[in-house]
């Protein structure tokens, strides 16, 4: 394909999708690989793919296979169940969160979303809303919610926090993807991290993946 080749040397704008979240996104060819960008950032694929299979390492992979669910805040093109099902082995259930349909579109027509639906359902809804009526419990909760390069303040809102420890089995972990562009960012991560007690959880934090990407991990000790 002449434009996969061509995205060696520059990248290649496949298609530009309007999105009632994100504004604008484009699915490109980049490297030789589709990626989904928006205005500011890289969506899906490309270098958050790097950071989501840094911050399942940091889980452990084995750790991963031997759950027995997982919830998904941020589908996104699905980057994160490619990685689920292909690289980690994860063959077990899965509920995804997404709001924006064009972003499920584009990982249904692009990216083969549908090839995992086995044990994988999508609810197109607000993540906030889907944590509040959760009746679940889920061993890892994967947060990767952006709108273009921001992140909606309620994901670091002490009620959200406490709502996510409700629905995180004993042992279970969070994978929370951020990024901190400024000194301010830097210290909202800190003072999330702080809403979850040291004798109930384990928190770490790893700073500067592809640059500005903070990776979250929190266990729930007990």
């Amino acid at each position: 394909m002449i434009k996969r080749f061509l995205s060696y040397f520059t990248p290649i704008i496949e298609k530009k999708i309007p999105s009632k979240v994100s504004k604008q996104l484009e699915v490109t060819w980049n490297s030789g690989q589709l990626v989904v960008d928006t205005e500011h950032t890289n969506y899906s694929y490309g270098n958050l793919e790097k950071v989501l299979k840094k911050g399942l390492q940091f889980v452990g992979y084995e750790k991963v296979r031997a759950m027995n669910n997982v919830l998904v805040l941020g589908l996104g093109a699905g980057n994160i169940i490619a990685l689920l099902r292909e690289e980690v082995k994860f063959n077990k259930q899965i509920d995804s969160v997404e709001l924006d349909p064009a972003i499920i579109y584009i990982g249904q027509k692009y990216f083969d979303l549908d090839k995992y639906s086995e044990l994988h359902t999508i609810h197109q809804m607000d993540a906030f809303e889907y944590v509040l009526r959760c009746q679940k419990r889920y061993d890892l909760i994967v947060i990767d919610i952006f709108q273009d390069a921001n992140m909606p303040t309620f994901l670091f809102e002490n009620y959200f926090a406490e709502r996510l420890k409700r629905i995180l089995n004993i042992n279970g972990f969070i994978l929370f993807n951020t990024i901190t562009l400024n000194e301010l960012e830097k210290r909202r991560n800190k003072e999330y991290c702080a809403l979850f007690q040291p004798e109930e959880y384990s928190v770490r934090s790893h700073p500067k993946l592809q640059k500005y990407n903070e990776i979250l991990t929190i266990k729930k000790l007990q």
